[in-house]
């Protein structure tokens, strides 16, 4: 009963833990407000994009060009050193370069490559820095390794062509640094051609040549020289501590692992109570996960309400059985609330099977080591009728053939008779006994035990 005390009142318990965990996040994230800038007037932003393109530095850039909008900037520089990443996030990431309603400058610090290419191709003019690269868009797959699929292909060299045609660039150029099929004379700009099979890439003084690049610097404030924007204010944004754990915190492997440690340490705790670590472990993956995604500026109030309505449900359906309803409704609620504070969708749902199935395992291992534990304990009848007890199972009947007892009740014709330290249930082939007679057993089959009286 004081186990069973203990989970009702620990189960919302736990609940409004992981509800004060997860708010906290929210409500304690940093979000950088650009009040420190609001007042500068014309300003010239220096925003850097030195790391891989996915959804962490999209929130950053979001963050980034609304406050220099907000600060009514005259000109935002994006310091560009990226080996590239994914598609997707540069996609967006272009769109908001090209609407932001801010003259935007690509200076080319390193590389552009890949992502990065489409994200400078997406800004007013380029700088490059003596030694730096752009180029070598082609779409690769995690290992590195180039997807020929023609839809994919064809998709990203649109989307490199618009970008490079959007500021009068040759849009042949940005096509050949996507598809390898692509076959380009250039011998005469830059001394070689393009030829199918190869990936191009340009140098400074190559793109510089072609169109491509619109001046060539050594440093940022080389280039804000040249915009003939020297004498105003500048305004360095970097991202912020929180951002850059939210970085990491969204990354797809981080966040698998963590959902993996969510789910399996509460249903360790509410399966297992009295430990308190798995349920801590879990409370705390869970915020993470959320805070992480908050941050980054993908997940809302909705989806945490989503999460938590589907712990609660499942919770209640542990000691409300409703024939599946409510577990049903809470794993739909839950993975709803995982899959809309994700940046991909796909990506979630496939990270949140990934979890359930090896938390599953985690939960099982954790089952059979603590069998002895645990709120299934309340289901399973252990009472045993030992013949110690008294007691004889039905195996045993036949040899009781041929042993003599002692009539303890009268039998009529069923009743119970003694026999050595055992109380049997017998039957007579009819005929009525009294009780304290000697009886007999002249047959034992399955159940039955069949006595006669003993005639002295």
């Amino acid at each position: 009963m004081n186990r069973w005390r203990r989970r009702l009142f620990g189960a919302p318990m736990l609940l409004a833990a992981l509800l004060l965990v997860t708010i906290a996040g929210l409500l304690g994230a940093p979000s950088e407000p650009a009040k420190a800038t609001a007042n500068i007037g014309p300003a010239v932003y220096i925003v850097p994009v030195k790391q891989t393109v996915e959804s962490g530095l999209q929130s950053f850039l979001e963050r980034a060009f609304k406050e220099a909008k907000e600060a009514n900037a005259e000109h935002v520089v994006l310091v560009i050193n990226t080996l590239g990443g994914r598609v997707d996030s540069a996609e967006r990431i272009g769109h908001l370069v090209r609407s932001s309603g801010i003259p935007t400058t690509a200076f080319v610090e390193g590389k552009a490559v890949s992502a990065g290419t489409y994200i400078a191709l997406n800004a007013g003019k380029i700088v490059m820095q003596p030694g730096s690269t752009i180029g070598a868009a082609a779409v690769v797959d995690g290992s590195g390794t180039l997807i020929d699929n023609p839809k994919t292909v064809s998709f990203w060299v649109k989307q490199m062509m618009e970008a490079a045609a959007l500021n009068g660039r040759d849009d042949q150029i940005a096509a050949a640094m996507v598809d390898p099929k692509v076959s380009l004379t250039l011998q005469d700009k830059i001394g070689r051609d393009k030829k199918v099979g190869d990936i191009l890439t340009l140098s400074a003084s190559e793109a510089e040549k072609v169109g491509y690049s619109d001046h060539t610097a050594n440093t940022v404030d080389e280039v804000i020289a040249w915009l003939g924007l020297e004498e105003r204010e500048r305004v360095e944004l970097n991202p912020s501590p929180a951002e850059a754990v939210a970085r990491w915190l969204i990354n797809p492997v981080v966040a698998t692992v963590l959902l993996i440690l969510g789910i399996a340490g509460v249903a360790i705790e509410l399966l297992v109570p009295g430990f308190g670590a798995p349920g801590i472990v879990g409370i705390l993956s869970f915020g993470l996960y959320f805070f992480g995604h908050y941050i980054a500026g993908f997940a809302g109030m909705e989806s945490v309400v989503l999460f938590v309505l589907g712990i609660a449900l499942l919770i209640v359906e542990v000691f409300v059985p409703s024939f599946g309803i409510l577990g049903i409704l809470g794993s739909i609620s839950l993975i709803t609330g995982v899959v809309i504070a994700a940046p991909n969708p796909m990506t979630a749902f496939i990270s949140i099977v990934i979890a359930f199935v090896a938390a599953v395992f985690i939960i099982v291992f954790a089952a059979r080591k603590y069998k002895n534990r645990g709120i299934w304990n309340k289901f399973i009848l252990r009472e045993k009728l030992t013949t110690e007890q008294g007691y004889l199972s039905a195996d045993v009947k036949d040899s009781l053939l041929g042993q003599e007892g002692l009539t303890i009740t009268p039998l009529r014709p069923a009743g119970t008779v003694r026999i050595g330290d055992s109380r049997i249930d017998v039957v007579t082939s009819g005929e009525f006994v009294d009780a304290n007679r000697a009886v007999k057993v002249v047959k034992a089959e399955g159940t039955w035990v069949v006595v006669k009286e003993v005639v002295k």
